[in-house]
């Protein structure tokens, strides 16, 4: 299998995706809020990469089950339903709704990641379930967000332990680029909790803005057992 890391999406040759399969990360927050909110019952959640785009994309499926969900500098848009919080997307609130979401970062990477054969969504809650599913593939592409398009430790961290697992438990002979070995060997050392995130630049700037909350359930492991994936820009549960 080959496995190669790109810390942030301008790294990323999207043309050159036809036959990866990709793992977006954003742990902060967008993957783990759409992993949180389909784990929770939303049908689909669409990525996109403006409010404005989001808005009018909402308007097109139907307002009456949609719901507009995303933030800015880590604020709700003024005029959405639902900021990017994990915690907000509650089986009450989104259960058989469509979502439609712009954020700062997450939802950009799917843009570049578009061409890819699979796209599948990754967060420290679905750690797991996705190794699982990309441990027979051939090409391996783990692209995290970042932060304002810079290197971002708790993507790189995320990536690194779902390496370590895909390398762990695989029968097959690895190639690595080098930030596949570096995200790898940070997670030899680092394991995701409160204290790391608190502790990190994105963290930091989530509890300035009073949403440290944030952290008990985008650094909790395994939370769910589900494989979000997109397909023709709507991102649903692999096997529903």
């Amino acid at each position: 299998m080959k496995v190669d890391v790109y810390f942030t999406r301008a790294e990323v040759d999207a043309a050159a995706l036809g036959e990866s399969t990709v793992v977006v990360i954003d742990v902060l927050r967008a993957t783990t809020t759409i992993v949180e909110a389909l784990a929770n019952g939303a049908v689909d959640v669409y990525p996109t990469s403006s409010a404005a785009d989001a808005a009018q994309l909402a308007a097109s499926l139907g307002r009456e089950d949609t719901l507009l969900c995303g933030e800015r500098k880590g604020v709700k848009v003024d005029g959405f339903d639902l900021g990017n919080s994990p915690a907000e997307f509650t089986a009450e609130v989104v259960d058989g709704k469509k979502l439609v979401m712009s954020t700062t970062n997450g939802t950009r990477a799917f843009s570049s990641a578009s061409e890819a054969c699979r796209v599948l969504v990754c967060a420290f809650t679905n750690l797991g379930a996705v190794a699982a599913a990309v441990s027979a593939d051939e090409t391996l592409v783990v692209l995290c967000a970042g932060q304002g398009d810079r290197f971002s430790i708790d993507d790189a961290l995320c990536a690194g332990h779902l390496v370590r697992r895909v390398v762990e438990t695989g029968t097959n002979t690895f190639e690595l680029n080098d930030a596949a070995r570096a995200a790898r060997a940070l997670a030899e050392e680092l394991n995701p909790d409160r204290a790391f995130l608190e502790d990190i630049s994105a963290g930091r700037a989530l509890a300035e803005i009073g949403l440290a909350g944030d952290f008990e359930i985008c650094g909790e492991v395994d939370r769910h057992d589900i494989v979000p994936m997109m397909h023709n820009q709507a991102i649903t549960v692999a096997g529903a």
